[in-house]
């Protein structure tokens, strides 16, 4: 049997301490969650050695996913009935949430490679809810000619407005037709091309995916140029703009403590920390845990692992995972979908958002679906926050609900050295979480993250 090597020492270590993993780092990051491994992942690629730390005894944190006896213990549920098909079948997000094919989280994935450990797979279908139905959100000018979300006028303005937005480029003038975008509201824009209010929402929650009314009376360029995303993404893909990783998010986290591991890194799951080590300019530079420490220059991570005066709390979400033994009612049976319902369609200032997804995506045993319904939280009672969702997805075999605070941090980190990441928002796709990780990602390292790269396709190497 191999000798077991002898832990480093070092000067700096305590009597009476020892070395956690190898002492000394150039970043400790706590949790496992995506945003904290995709920044470890992203140092590891730059020559960082990076130690990351979880309390839990499994990836992901408060985004993993899980099997069915642990969903039902997650929830104390009692056991799981047999009926649902073998463990093993299962892989239920707990923080569902589709990638934007194009988008920036896959850009992101593709600059580490971890994509050569995944394999992902297109969302059959994205709806709106309008009027009391679900109908299935366009996906070319053609299916805009076709689609019962408007009327026959309505469908030339909407497809003239599409067209309008593919061929925009903000650096080429003469494709503005005489329209500055960084001075012209999103209103105005909308306006301009004679779209009717009902057509202002359904674009810029269903495709922009805007989240309130804000972005009306702001500058239109950014909305244009996410609306460009989504609808390139769609492009590419055809039957939605959103893609997925078979056997569920917790594959990520997994496949970045294998570039973590390959460029020098440790990754240890069962690990909390007692303290994160503060020195007399009130800088972090370490962990302690027990009897042991680890070194750094930096500490990165999410909220639950740093004081509460570092942290503030934003809003709670409220999630509701069901097991349904059919797919989402008015869908087309679609194998997974995402609806989103406009908040004002419901009477609400948050939108609602529905996912669901199937066997084809070895998240459930074959012949049972699980719809995850999210929104933020604004009543008193959960059930009546997520009751625009839950109406939509016929019977329900078994349903979770959860209530979590969101937090983010109260500063940008660069005088303590500890940098936090923001909580999972209540949408069902990453598109504000991104915002979050690239900012996260220049607090770190000082510099933009290079997003010019070609999302085109997750499959080989770039």
């Amino acid at each position: 049997m191999a000798e077991e090597q002898p832990k480093p020492t070092f000067d700096w270590l305590p009597e009476g301490m020892e070395a956690l993993a190898d002492g000394e780092y150039d970043a400790i990051v706590l949790g496992t969650g995506l945003k904290e491994c995709v920044i470890s992942g992203l140092l590891s690629v730059k020559g960082k050695r990076v130690l990351q730390l979880d309390r839990n005894g499994y990836y992901g944190g408060d985004g993993a996913s899980l099997n069915l006896t642990n969903l039902f213990e997650k929830f104390q549920a009692g056991e799981a009935p047999s009926n649902l098909g073998a463990n093993r079948d299962y892989n239920v997000d707990l923080i569902p949430k589709f990638i934007m094919a194009c988008g920036n989280l896959t850009k992101m994935l593709l600059h580490t490679k971890v994509t050569r450990y995944l394999d992902f797979k297109s969302i059959a279908g994205s709806y709106v809810y309008k009027g009391g139905k679900i109908l299935k959100v366009p996906a070319t000018p053609e299916e805009a000619l076709t689609s019962s979300l408007m009327g026959l006028f309505e469908k030339r303005r909407f497809r003239k407005f599409l067209i309008y937005i593919d061929q925009y480029e903000p650096e080429k003038p003469e494709t503005h037709e005489g329209r500055d975008l960084k001075t012209m509201t999103m209103r105005q824009l909308y306006t301009e091309f004679g779209l009717v209010p009902d057509t202002h929402q359904f674009i810029s929650h269903a495709m922009c995916l805007q989240l309130d009314e804000k972005h009306m009376d702001e500058p239109a360029l950014e909305t244009v140029k996410e609306l460009k995303v989504y609808m390139y993404s769609l492009s590419r893909y055809g039957t939605s703009p959103y893609i997925y990783p078979i056997y569920g998010l917790g594959g990520l986290p997994e496949g970045f403590s294998r570039i973590c591991a390959i460029h020098g890194g440790t990754f240890m799951l069962n690990q909390d920390i007692d303290e994160i080590l503060m020195d007399d300019k009130g800088q972090a530079y370490g962990v302690k845990a027990g009897n042991q420490m680890a070194k750094a220059g930096m500490v990165i991570g999410d909220p639950s692992y740093f004081k509460q005066d570092q942290i503030r709390p934003t809003g709670r979400v409220v999630r509701c995972i069901c097991l349904l033994n059919h797919p989402l009612p008015n869908t087309y049976d679609a194998e997974s979908a995402q609806i989103i319902i406009p908040g004002p369609q419901v009477g609400r200032v948050n939108d609602v958002f529905v996912c669901c997804m199937g066997h084809s995506l070895q998240t459930t045993a074959a012949g049972i679906y699980v719809a995850i319904v999210s929104t933020l939280s604004e009543k008193s009672n959960p059930d009546e926050d997520v009751a625009p969702g839950l109406q939509l997805l016929g019977p329900i075999l078994k349903r979770f609900v959860s209530v979590s605070t969101t937090y983010e941090p109260v500063d940008d980190g660069s005088a303590s050295k500890c940098f936090i990441s923001k909580s999972f928002d209540g949408t069902s796709h990453f598109e504000s979480d991104c915002d979050d990780l690239l900012s996260l990602y220049k607090r770190v390292t000082g510099e933009e993250l290079d997003m010019t790269i070609n999302a085109d396709s997750v499959e080989g190497d770039y």
